[in-house]
């Protein structure tokens, strides 16, 4: 039997991009066809590349090349500006495609559940994420009037959060920041970020560019402390870790390198102090964030910790929770509360008794939770598509009821409900306009010489309109 599949995917971030890049070649090696539409949310695409990677990464936001390769060769079709149960429903999918794979990543914050994080002045560092990369559909200014400020997690999500907050606004505007975020940053007071984790120096989340890369933010000393090195000092699972991950051994060394004398003097204008072996118990404050409790942990050899009795309170204005991300349910889809996940067996999502839901899939962080980078997605993605394809070849997909031979008849749906959808095209015209403003971006004089490579457009209306409108485009 010769293949010819019409898939929908939910999501145009690397999960998504990547499952439809590995869908296309598994059925064309089969001498089959496919069609994939690839539905987003927001007019532009990429997810988190562009939305939740902090903007003074370039490294790591080169992983926009590839899946511009992907979604540039014409084998997936991108159809953004469309929210999945509210402009089509799931059910009208499933009435339209063969299969409909789910790749909505996590987007909201974990949540910490300790007294007073509640208080004016705390919030999720995935809010703050969606700010400074410019999400249209967070407010545009932020509240940045703390001078000492606390960020809880030792993930790269907590490194990005605590740089970006410390870091001066001028070293900011060779990236892509938003106008507006340049304006908010510049206008705040802060001296001192400080970052905390649970467990010890030995055990962080980070990667090694992270966190060498804090040591390189000008004009922003790092302080650590002795005392959190002298309680991890006996942890026998940080020595094995150390002897057996390379990675480790750079960390360890990088934070060991930027141990001082008691006496030493620091120079800088802003401090960002990383503090181990400390566990939030209690946000302390009457109207706002005053303060934060830790009690102080100690290794206890299997790599977790144990409290020891003895608290200390930091003094702050306010606090960013950087503890994890967890996703949201999709209408119409079947969705693990507790573990903020849609249940699913190897990306066959299943029902609540366990049965799979013939044709439905997920892929990426809503199948298997906020763990792991973004090159993990591949991996993920085969998994998904193989089962797929397996599926596919064994005669067990549903068939669609409605005829979408021709491809266009979900633009006629779309079109009848007024929906302004985005297109490939309308990308290009985006990001042709994007690097048209950082082209012609002109730094204060007291910035000196600023190379921008693109502006990033932020409201959602003048985005959708510059997509679906050519002339839009600076020339």
């Amino acid at each position: 039997m010769t293949l010819s599949l019409r898939v929908a995917i939910i999501g145009a971030g690397p999960a998504g991009i990547y499952a439809g890049n590995i869908l296309n070649r598994q059925v064309t090696e089969l001498g089959g066809e496919v069609a994939i539409d690839l539905y987003e949310s927001l007019p532009a695409p990429y997810g988190l590349i562009r939305y939740g990677v902090a903007p003074d990464h370039p490294r790591i936001k080169g992983i926009v090349n590839s899946l511009h390769e992907m979604l540039d060769a014409g084998t997936i079709r991108l159809i953004g500006n469309v929210e999945v149960g509210r402009d089509v429903t799931v059910a009208e999918l499933q009435e339209r495609y063969d299969a409909v794979i789910f790749a909505t990543g996590a987007l909201r914050d974990a949540p910490l559940n300790i007294p007073g994080i509640d208080l004016p002045g705390s919030y999720g560092a995935a809010d703050f994420v969606a700010w400074y990369d410019g999400h249209p559909d967070v407010p545009r200014t932020w509240p940045l009037g703390a001078q000492s400020i606390a960020v809880i997690g030792n993930g790269n999500v907590a490194l990005d959060v605590a740089r970006v907050l410390a870091k001066h606004p001028k070293d900011l505007l060779s990236t892509d920041v938003p106008a507006n975020v340049v304006e908010g940053l510049e206008a705040s007071p802060v001296t001192d970020v400080h970052v905390f984790g649970r467990r010890g120096p030995g055990h962080v989340k980070f990667t090694p560019i992270e966190l060498r890369e804090l040591g390189e933010v000008p004009d922003v000393d790092v302080i650590v402390y002795d005392a959190d090195f002298e309680r991890a000092a006996n942890d026998p699972h940080a020595e094995q870790l150390f002897a057996s991950n390379n990675q480790v051994k750079v960390m360890t060394r990088t934070l060991n390198s930027w141990r001082k004398p008691a006496d030493h003097e620091y120079t800088a204008s802003r401090r960002l102090h990383l503090h181990f072996l400390h566990a939030p118990v209690e946000v302390l404050g009457t109207d706002a964030v005053e303060a934060v409790r830790f009690e102080l942990t100690r290794p206890v050899g299997d790599g977790s910790v144990e409290g020891t009795g003895e608290f200390t309170d930091i003094p702050v204005q306010a606090i960013y929770r950087a503890v994890g991300y967890a996703s949201s349910p999709v209408d119409g889809v079947p969705f693990d509360e507790r573990k903020a996940v849609i249940p699913n067996e190897g990306g066959r999502v299943t029902d609540a008794s366990g049965a799979h839901l013939p044709g439905v899939y997920a892929t990426g962080w809503i199948k298997r939770g906020p763990v792991g980078l973004i090159g993990h997605t591949k991996g993920d993605a085969l998994e998904t598509i193989t089962n797929l394809v397996a599926d596919a070849t064994a005669g067990s997909l549903p068939a669609a009821l409605v005829d979408a031979a021709d491809g266009e008849e979900i633009f006629a749906l779309l079109d009848s409900r007024e929906v302004a959808y985005t297109t490939w095209n309308g990308w290009l015209t985006l990001d042709a306009h994007e690097r048209s403003l950082g082209e012609a971006f002109e730094a204060p004089e007291h910035y000196g010489e600023v190379v921008r490579e693109r502006v990033k457009v932020v409201p959602r209306d003048e985005q959708v309109e510059i997509s679906r409108d050519g002339s839009l485009v600076v020339s």
